[in-house]
């Protein structure tokens, strides 16, 4: 293996999997652009059912990368999800990685 491979091989395994999950990649995505969204937008933009998205946003939250703020709106629960910074961090180091990563990829 060449020396080249070794450092694509390395690179791709310093990868955030928390964030590299397709799932969390969709949400993480999401919040980054935006400065919160409740959990109702995030199940419509990302198509997954309440159970899924509640134990992926539960993975994000244990790492500290989503604050999840529980309120009621009336008598009816309201979830707010947003990006801790460092979260934001994770994220963009993330995209940093993965950018890198592509551009060394022989054409």
């Amino acid at each position: 293996m060449a020396a080249s491979e070794r450092d694509g091989v390395k690179a791709i395994n310093g990868i955030d999997r928390l964030i590299h999950e397709p799932a969390r990649l969709m949400i993480l995505s999401l919040l980054y652009v935006l400065e919160s969204a409740d959990f109702i937008f995030l199940m419509n933009q990302t198509g997954m059912t309440w159970g899924n998205l509640s134990a992926h946003m539960s993975k994000l939250e244990k790492a500290g990368y989503v604050d999840v703020e529980k309120t009621f709106q009336g008598k009816r629960p309201h979830t707010m999800l947003r990006l801790t910074p460092t979260g934001r961090e994770a994220f963009r180091a993330y995209r940093q990685q993965m950018q890198r990563l592509l551009d060394d990829l022989p054409e």
